[in-house]
């Protein structure tokens, strides 16, 4: 399965975040769309075909199985490895939706 490491994503990226609600709330990439991993089949219209989607959760195992499903319907997507993790430790933005500092739950 293709992976990239979080600091090699293109500013102008497609970045599919597929964490849960509470997580997304707590912090994520500005420009990430969020759509939790159980809800991916019946809003996959949603993410663009024709471009790189870059897949990210917490720390890989979630995006890796939405990666391979969607490269198996016809998607080009990549793995975010090591996950939102692996986002804040390489100091990537992030913003919150609580009002507090965004931070990886």
């Amino acid at each position: 399965m293709p992976e990239v490491e979080a600091k090699a994503v293109p500013d102008d990226a497609f970045l599919l975040d597929v964490r849960e609600i509470d997580e997304w709330r707590a912090g994520h990439a500005p420009t990430a769309t969020h759509i939790p991993l159980g809800d991916l089949q019946n809003r996959v219209a949603e993410v663009p075909q024709g471009r790189t989607v870059y897949v990210v959760c917490r720390v890989g195992g979630r995006s890796a199985h939405a990666t391979a499903w969607l490269n198996h319907v016809g998607w080009e997507a990549v793995n975010v490895d090591g996950g939102m993790q692996s986002w804040a430790s390489a100091g990537l933005p992030m913003v919150s939706e609580t009002g507090q500092p965004p931070f990886v739950a």
